[in-house]
């Protein structure tokens, strides 16, 4: 039998959320341009604006027919992110006790669902260790993915392969592989002729914390503005807010029905950067036909503000709220190992949570990074009986 959580009425989540601390980078790994995992920073990119390269407008359209894309019918699991934080393990010679390690994906559907009425998900757990590992129940998310490509596309409009196309193809306009410092003047004047590829990524882990839980959460981080302010010479560097930047592209805002779209895409927009601490989410605003015309920074931090000074389609502290009373109803639902689902239907005011399997952790977690925390624990007993 399922339990429960309730998501309406949202307005018991409204009010004041507790502080909450900055998410921290405590480690990273990149994929290279052959989608391999590597544990290095060697898919870090720089942010500089295509409007200092004479690139506006843009046809986003362009380069599609040589798109290198990852093959996203892959089940990746969580392997990336436990490799990553076992071999942070190894160098600190300490467990990771958090309360639940998972992707910035699955944090998202979550953060957002108070008022993101059509979204629907499905979610693998165990619990391992005291920890809650969350997942995406991937078999799932390719089955939506394929019935959203079946589904004919409107008159005079773009595929949905190509209308995704074009936020890789943005950031192909917008980014370098070094500062610009550093960047030749004829790559950065070329960009726009590069070939776009979905493969590369670079992925920051954090630790951070909603009301009674702790988190580690692992997500892409699209460019930085400047070096990382990291220097180990200097005590505390690593402490600085990194200045991360968010790429998304938007259709430009012509009526006021287009301000009501808008503000709904900057609930998921502000979600993704909150949850990782991106301090800034920089939109690319484009024609229905695909031609980008202009740019605008956003501050994530001011963006709740601005929607409740507009719409008020959705409020962030509500989401905050939601989101550690949820987590803290995880935490006593999901009390044994096994495999759990954490699911929520389209359109319903409640999420779901039920075991299917009783006993191991499913393919959720690797056999490596189990072998690897039950050597740290006998090794901890083995110090304790010394």
């Amino acid at each position: 039998m399922a339990a429960t959580f309730d998501v309406q009425p949202v307005s018991r989540f409204a009010g004041k959320c507790p502080p909450l601390k900055r998410p921290q980078e405590i480690a990273y790994f990149s994929f290279d341009d052959d989608h391999k995992f590597r544990l290095d920073d060697s898919s870090l990119k720089y942010y500089y604006t295509p409007e200092y390269s004479h690139h506006l407008p843009a046809n986003l359209c362009d380069g599609f027919d040589t798109f290198e894309k990852h093959d996203d019918s892959v089940d990746e699991h969580l392997d990336s992110l436990l490799t990553t934080i076992m071999e942070m393990e190894k160098a600190d010679g300490k467990r990771s006790e958090v309360d639940f390690i998972t992707w910035r994906g699955m944090m998202t559907k979550i953060l957002t669902a108070p008022f993101d009425h059509f979204s629907k998900f499905e979610m693998n757990a165990t619990r391992f260790q005291g920890t809650i590992f969350i997942e995406d129940f991937h078999d799932a998310k390719v089955a939506d993915q394929s019935r959203q490509r079946s589904q004919p596309a409107r008159p005079g409009a773009h595929s949905q392969d190509m209308m995704s196309y074009w936020g890789y193809k943005f950031e192909t306009l917008c980014v370098m592989p070094d500062t610009w410092g550093e960047t030749s003047r004829e790559y950065i004047e070329n960009r726009h002729r590069h070939i776009v590829s979905n493969k590369a990524q670079y992925c920051s882990v954090v630790k951070t914390g909603f009301a009674n839980s702790s988190l580690i959460i692992g997500g892409e981080v699209d460019a930085v503005q400047t070096k990382k302010p990291y220097d180990p010479e200097i005590p505390g560097s690593k402490d600085r807010p990194i200045p991360w930047v968010e790429l998304k592209t938007s259709e430009a805002i012509q009526s006021d029905r287009d301000v009501l779209k808008f503000e709904r895409k900057l609930l998921k927009f502000w979600a993704q950067s909150f949850l990782l601490g991106v301090p800034r989410v920089t939109v690319g605003f484009r024609t229905k036909e695909g031609i980008l015309t202009h740019l605008q920074n956003l501050d994530v931090l001011k963006i709740p503000g601005q929607v409740k000074n507009g719409k008020g389609t959705w409020d962030g502290n509500s989401c905050i709220n939601f989101t550690g009373a949820l987590l803290d109803f995880l935490k006593k639902t999901i009390t044994s190992e096994g495999v759990w689902k954490i699911r929520r239907v389209e359109k319903s005011p409640v999420i779901e949570v039920f075991q299917v399997e009783t006993s191991g952790h499913g393919r959720i977690l690797t056999s490596e990074f189990v072998n690897w925390r039950q050597e740290q624990i006998a090794g901890e007993v083995m110090q304790m009986l010394r």
